[in-house]
């Protein structure tokens, strides 16, 4: 933080231009069985993070089977046929190191933080796990009765959780990222042993199967323990293309409002369907990825300069975009209304500064501000072997390649207020946006 602050005070006071130097150190290839294999190389510190990311998420799941692709998340820390159940983790913990896992829509990923000694066990371990994983009744009961927690801590208890789910469902009117992660609750009650293992048979293959490996290796290591541990794991010859339903033409505006007693700051949230990063073009999601920013990424910001300084119709506003999706994503807006702002108020002054802003255009100074903080972030990042691996790992899922992730921070270095602009027209079209209300049983009605 203080190195950053640092690069920052010099931005303001003679614009000092920050570059890496090289781009990330990393080999690919792919072993015979079809497992794509990243390294990345930092030879710092004496650890390594290794990371296997499947092709598999939310997202891929069949209908009425919602939550299962992170059920099975769960489901693979209990045994195999050498492992007992939770010997995985006490293995790794023993070793010194950490490890967990996450689902998304697009990949669910496994991943070990340990001294760089130990990596061909992580590599042994996560093989075994990979191709016989040991499920029974008793596992399925209770791991199913945890994920039920899970979703009721963080979903059913909080009624911006259950908001920002409605929202989204409403927003994907056939894609299946209308469906949250963690499932929908009546499907996630009835998943069984076959709903888990027809997920693991198909989808947790090598040919369907990243291996990032980053930190104090080399590639030649690397391939030798993937050679000795990954490449024996037969491929599945009947996994397909990733086929999901897409959006038909959306033609008309959604709006929602959703009451509940426990809120206590209602807000305002607009999501906009829009593109995701394509590889090699994306020329375009670099442009929404800096309007983001520009409209909601700071005290600086447009909507926070003119919506909470100016005319202090908010006390909170912001604006979101993530490119890196497999299908269309979303870019979000969202304004928490001033005390004695009501929402139709506060969605009126946002609207109001959207129109603003597309006619007066991008201000430049701010803009080569935007790119330089995202500069000094990037050459930060690379400190971290974690955050490198998860760069690459989902880029990789998400359908970009090691180049597209190369080459994003010039592509970003090279979007113009004008491109900026020409992404929001496209983007901001409300016939494919849903508006949505947060707010208290006893907030007045509104009027649509």
């Amino acid at each position: 933080m203080l190195r950053l602050g640092v690069l920052l005070g010099l931005a303001m006071s003679v614009a000092v231009p920050v570059r890496a130097e090289t781009p990330d150190p990393v080999t690919t290839f792919s072993l015979d069985n079809g497992m794509e294999v990243v390294v990345i190389e930092d030879h710092r510190a004496p650890a390594v993070v290794h990371m296997v990311w499947y092709k598999a998420g939310a997202a891929d799941e069949q209908p009425g089977a919602s939550g299962v692709a992170h059920f099975l998340e769960h489901l693979l820390f209990k045994g195999t046929d050498t492992l007992e159940p939770g010997e995985f983790s006490a293995t790794v913990a023993a070793n010194g190191g950490t490890d967990n896992a996450f689902t998304s829509y697009d990949q669910t990923a496994y991943f070990q933080r340990v001294a760089a000694d130990r990596l061909g066990l992580m590599m042994q371990m996560e093989a075994d796990r990979m191709l016989n994983i040991r499920l029974g009744p008793d596992d399925i009961l209770t791991e199913r009765d945890v994920i039920i927690e899970e979703r009721n801590q963080r979903v059913e208890n909080d009624p911006a959780a259950l908001f920002r789910e409605q929202t989204r469902a409403a927003l994907y009117l056939n894609h299946p990222y209308g469906t949250p992660v963690i499932g929908w609750k009546h499907e996630m009650e009835a998943l069984d042993l076959d709903d888990a293992l027809s997920f693991y048979r198909t989808h947790y293959a090598p040919n369907n199967a990243v291996l990032v490996v980053a930190g104090d290796v080399t590639p030649e290591e690397v391939r030798r323990l993937a050679e000795e541990h990954y490449a024996p794991l037969p491929p599945n010859p009947a996994l397909g293309e990733r086929v999901r339903p897409q959006e038909p033409v959306q033609m008309a505006e959604r709006r929602l409002s959703f009451r509940d007693p426990r809120v206590a700051q209602p807000y305002v949230i607009r999501s906009y369907l829009a593109p995701e990063r394509d590889s090699g073009a994306q020329e375009k999601a670099a442009a929404l990825t800096l309007l983001a920013e520009v409209l909601g990424g700071g005290q600086t910001s447009v909507m926070t300069q003119k919506l909470q300084f100016e005319t202090q119709k908010a006390v909170y506003t912001s604006a979101f975009y993530s490119g890196v999706s497999l299908d269309d994503t979303s870019f979000g807006l969202v304004i928490v209304p001033a005390p004695g702002v009501t929402l139709e108020e506060a969605e009126a002054a946002m609207d109001a500064t959207l129109a603003e802003f597309l006619e007066t255009g991008v201000d430049p100074e701010q803009l080569e501000r935007i790119k330089f903080q995202i500069r000094a972030q990037q050459i930060y990042g690379r400190d971290d072997a974690g955050s490198l691996a998860r760069r690459y790992g989902r880029a990789l899922t998400e359908g970009l390649t090691v180049e597209d992730v190369q080459a994003w921070p010039e592509i970003l270095d090279a979007v113009t207020g004008e491109d900026i602009i020409a992404a929001a027209r496209e983007v901001f079209d409300r016939d494919r946006s849903v508006t949505g209300y947060l707010m208290n049983t006893e907030t007045a009605e509104v009027t649509q």
